[in-house]
């Protein structure tokens, strides 16, 4: 606690004194940032965690006496919630260049030098910050320290030594269950994310356009979850001890996952920030003469340059990649099996039955083969299905095989005992309660 504010009682503070106190930390950092003659190494994840600290605890201090609806503190307490949200970006961001040696994951090159300009747009936009708050406490006649912190007091938090490692889980036997749940979430969540679309990188396309309309805070933070969920399920029941040792492939997967965890992270800060502080959306004057002065310390379009030309290209990209990854990780842990069951009656495989078998496979993320005599067809194509169907017609099969990912054949054979759903005439008709869920489907 600085020295002025120990001789009196903090609950004796007037505002302007509390909002000195609340300041102090926080401008001691806007001193250290602008004595930097060149940023680089100088904003570690210490500082960005300083940073973020006394930010928000700021931040939350003029929100509680009513900042936001005063025309004298509304841009001091804007450039307090600007600064929050970019030291956590920041902070992440240098999480992942410390940690991409031991990531292991295609293209880390060219993700590591676009990692390296978002920094560079992060710490850039903390250092034009800085000058401005400073100013801004000076007008507001807010106590300045006298002088800033020391290099000394934001060390990095990477060393050249590493401990040895002495808990080996190579003999851990992991769970079959919990490993091919996990990569079949995985492929889950891949797949619900492409509903997003994205532009390859550089194309050209109106980024503004595209955020928020397509790609917003809300969708990013809830994939965030979904990931980090996945990543703590794999850390509680896979794999415990990092990315040391163990199965390689399952470390590789692991990769994934964290880092595309770490860019959600980062895309959910930018797009606060930008959807919260940039988009024109105010109908008073103090709050676009606030919004314009941000825009000026940080550039909206770089910030979605940042968003999606890096973040939301890598998070496509490593999904894209790390899928491959859980479909080779499940065709090694499912259990596979064969059965055999009868054609549905009548109407053979049309529409109907032939997307049901072709979700429960989906589903269930194995691999699965329609065999009739010496033709394979994927069961998981609603097309090949339907061209089985049509030669099984004309040959007048009766029963066909299924072969494959036993999960998805257990379903399948409740399927076909209750005639994939339909009765003679097609029409569809009450499913058991372990298939229900084909039931989910509008076009089922």
């Amino acid at each position: 606690m600085p020295e002025k504010f120990q001789k009196q009682n903090l609950c004796d503070l007037s505002f302007m004194g509390r909002v000195s106190f609340y300041s102090h930390n926080y401008l001691r950092c806007m001193r250290y940032i602008t004595s930097f003659e060149s940023p680089g190494n100088s904003f570690t994840k210490s500082l960005f965690s300083k940073l973020a600290m006394t930010s928000h605890l700021l931040e939350d201090f003029l929100d509680f006496h009513g900042a936001k609806n005063n025309s004298d503190w509304y841009f001091y307490r804007e450039m307090a919630a600007a600064v929050r949200h970019l030291s956590r970006a920041g902070y992440t961001q240098k999480h992942i260049s410390n940690r991409l040696v031991r990531y292991d994951i295609d293209n880390k090159r060219s993700f590591r030098k676009h990692g390296e300009l978002v920094l560079e747009f992060v710490t850039s936009s903390l250092k034009n910050l800085a000058v401005a708050i400073i100013a801004e406490a000076r007008r507001l006649e807010i106590n300045i320290p006298d002088d800033g912190y020391s290099e000394s007091s934001f060390p990095g938090v990477t060393a050249g030594e590493i401990l040895k490692p002495d808990i080996d889980d190579e003999d851990k036997v992991q769970a079959r269950d919990h490993v091919v749940r996990v990569a079949n979430e995985f492929i889950t969540i891949v797949d619900e994310f492409k509903t997003l679309g994205f532009y390859e990188n550089g194309d050209g396309g109106a980024k503004e356009n595209f955020a928020p309309d397509r790609v917003n805070e809300v969708k990013i933070r809830r994939f965030e979850m979904l990931v980090h969920n996945l990543q703590s399920s794999f850390d509680t029941y896979v794999i415990q001890g990092g990315f040391g040792h163990g199965n390689p492939q399952l470390k590789k997967f692991r990769s994934y996952f964290s880092v595309i965890f770490h860019l959600l992270q980062i895309m959910g800060r930018f797009l606060h920030f930008y959807e919260r502080h940039c988009i024109d959306v105010g109908y008073k004057n103090i709050y676009r003469n606030a919004r314009n002065r941000i825009c000026q310390l940080i550039p909206p379009d770089e910030l979605l340059d940042c968003t999606m030309d890096y973040g939301l290209y890598y998070v496509n990209y490593y999904f894209a990649t790390g899928r491959k990854i859980a479909r080779r990780i499940l065709k090694e842990n499912i259990e596979r099996k064969s059965i055999r069951v009868p054609v549905p009656v009548e109407l053979g495989f049309h529409t109907r039955p032939s997307l049901m078998v072709a979700k429960i496979v989906q589903k269930h993320g194995g691999h699965v083969d329609l065999v009739v005599g010496k033709d394979r067809f994927d069961a998981s194509s609603v097309l090949d299905i339907q061209y089985a169907g049509g030669k099984i017609q004309k040959d007048g099969i009766q029963e066909v095989v299924f072969e494959g990912d036993a999960r998805a054949l257990r379903d399948i054979d409740i399927l076909a005992g209750v005639n994939y759903g339909e009765n003679q005439i097609g029409k569809g008709i009450e499913l058991p309660k372990s298939i229900q869920y084909l039931r989910q489907s509008r076009t089922i």
